[in-house]
């Protein structure tokens, strides 16, 4: 590989459309964003143990969502920020999308036999936070926040360090990423009744925590699959002389 090819400012370089393996990319990025959304507003998990007296809590997505950092550290190392960008917005319309499915699926009126062993209060108390506005604004709030930082540190520090040290750079984006998408997120959902004010710190804490261990955690898999996608997309993105633009 020609690394004089590759690295050019993104805003004219290598095209998303000329990319073989984008497409398949973001369809599991957005299904790991859209599956995650719903077990966050299924399930509250508690592992029964505390870290300095904040109980272990965290909402079902939360073993689901780091994911799709993994999936954005890839995006932005391999692809650059502007095809990064575009997933992002990507998924953002997927999020939005589900939740609009869920609202109709909510109002329109139920049948009787379905209504007698599930009901649509056993809907409303799973499935309608999907649709309420609260979980919705608190997630695509938190996904913009929280997707937009780490794939803007990963491309700065990709070009401040050369390339080098791919591992520090993932982990210290997700730091960031994770940190304003947890924060934003829970605050959000907090302030609009979806969660109770006494698990904010632990839901921080605990959705902050097990999303950076599992950044820590898949590394190999990340150069796995960055190595892999480099060589057989050919092109190595460095986002020299960017403006990081949200649209």
């Amino acid at each position: 590989m020609n690394p004089e090819k590759t690295r050019k400012p993104l805003e004219t370089g290598p095209s998303p459309a000329s990319f073989t393996y984008l497409g398949a990319v973001t369809a599991f990025f957005s299904v790991i964003l859209v599956t995650s959304n719903v077990a966050s507003s299924a399930k509250i998990v508690n592992l029964g143990f505390s870290i300095l007296g904040v109980p272990l809590a965290f909402d079902g997505g939360t073993l689901l969502f780091p994911l799709s950092y993994v999936f954005g550290d890839i995006l932005t190392e391999v692809y650059g920020f502007r095809a990064s960008r575009r997933v992002i917005w990507t998924g953002f319309a997927a999020l939005a999308l589900s939740a609009a499915i869920f609202f109709v699926l909510r109002i329109l009126p139920p049948d009787p036999v379905w209504e007698s062993y599930a009901g649509s209060a056993a809907y409303q108390a799973i499935l309608g936070g999907m649709s309420s506005g609260g979980i919705v604004l608190a997630s695509l709030a938190g996904y913009l926040a929280g997707e937009f930082s780490n794939s803007v540190v990963l491309s700065r520090v990709k070009v401040l360090m050369k390339g080098r040290l791919l591992w520090a750079r993932t982990i210290g984006s997700t730091l960031v990423g994770e940190l304003l998408d947890s924060l934003v997120f829970v605050l959000i959902a907090s302030l609009t009744g979806v969660f109770g004010w006494e698990l904010f710190l632990t839901l921080v804490l605990t959705n902050y925590l097990f999303k950076c261990a599992l950044e820590v955690i898949l590394t190999p898999a990340t150069y796995l699959a960055v190595n892999a996608l480099k060589k057989a997309e050919g092109v190595d993105v460095y986002d020299e002389g960017v403006r990081y633009r949200p649209w």
